[in-house]
């Protein structure tokens, strides 16, 4: 991967990334997903080494609410139907340029975003629009089996 040395943030989506799209529907209803404890670990690294982290997801998921209290993150969005604008402001409240960043996303949701910042990855499961974004960079690993750590592991050397 081809990670420039002054990225800050991380801002990324949920579903896709940490987890394979797939939901499984317990007989109460209720839904479950099964997120890979590397990518939390991938969480845990950034952190630790100064950088920033973002979550913008079309979904309301308390895994994502589990991950921002563990590890003290305050750019928290869910249930975003347009996530330009939330990026636009995560980049203006924390004084970011455009090349200080990555944009992780793997669906058309996530397109404008990737579209507009310079460092843009996506999985090898990702819709197919999104692969072909021009400069998009595809992980090894699919999303939710380690796709998230894959990058992290490339920022922090």
């Amino acid at each position: 991967m081809n990670i420039p040395k002054n990225i800050k943030m991380i801002i990324t989506d949920f579903d896709g990334i940490f987890t394979d799209n797939s939901v499984i529907v317990n007989a109460d209803m209720t839904i479950s997903r099964r997120v890979s404890f590397k990518d939390l670990m991938g969480v845990s690294l950034l952190v630790k080494n100064g950088y920033k982290v973002a979550f913008i997801s079309g979904e309301k998921n308390p895994i994502i609410e589990m991950i921002a209290k563990k590890f003290n993150l305050t750019e928290i969005f869910m249930d975003v139907r347009v996530k330009i604008d939330v990026l636009k402001d995560i980049l203006k409240r924390n004084e970011l340029a455009l090349d200080e960043v990555i944009y992780i996303g793997d669906d058309v949701n996530d397109k404008e975003c990737l579209e507009y910042v310079k460092t843009k990855i996506t999985v090898p499961n990702a819709n197919k629009k999104i692969k072909t974004i021009e400069n998009i960079q595809i992980t090894e690993a699919f999303g939710g089996d380690g796709a998230f750590r894959e990058i992290v592991d490339e920022i922090v050397t």
